[in-house]
């Protein structure tokens, strides 16, 4: 092979490893995930500052560590998996239009709602992800964290009992 050809195949082979095909891939679980995960943090922050009530202020406080655990692992298997993460930036602008979603009652009476809702659909999520990943690792994730979730939606069903 000439070098004219030789160093045409390079470009070629330079450009297509360039293309998107090539780039990370993003997984919607993963961004959702995060994201989600994000809002509980965040929600639980806010609920630890404008809270009176212990038991809210117990719940918001499990969230973060909770929520704030299931991050980290899902970033690190997502970076394990080349997958791509939203940036911070856009997860927190995501965190906080759902949280002004909370102003409308009493503090506590919303977060419980918030909590109870946020829950469902992350549940919803989560169990979408383990009947049709084709990611084992994400499932994997999905499935051992699935206990969690459904325990944090029992307690903040009782939570919203209490603040009604």
């Amino acid at each position: 092979m000439d070098a004219f050809k030789a160093g045409t195949l390079v470009l070629a082979l330079t450009g297509a490893l360039a293309s998107p095909a090539f780039a990370a891939a993003t997984s919607a679980f993963v961004a959702d995930a995060t994201a989600g995960g994000i809002t509980e943090v965040e929600a639980g922050k806010l609920a630890l500052q404008k809270s009176s009530s212990a038991d809210v202020k117990s719940f918001a406080q499990m969230m973060i560590k909770d929520h704030g655990a299931a991050n980290q692992k899902l970033a690190a298997l997502a970076h394990k998996l080349d997958l791509v993460v939203p940036d911070d930036a856009t997860l927190m602008d995501q965190a906080k239009k759902k949280i002004l979603e909370m102003r409308d009652e009493s503090f506590d009476k919303a977060y419980a709602a918030n909590q109870v809702k946020a829950h469902e659909d992350t549940i919803e999520l989560f169990q979408k992800e383990v009947e049709s990943s084709d990611k084992a690792e994400l499932k994997d994730f999905a499935k051992q964290t699935l206990p969690k979730l459904q325990e944090h939606l029992k307690m903040a069903k009782e939570l919203q009992a209490k603040h009604q």
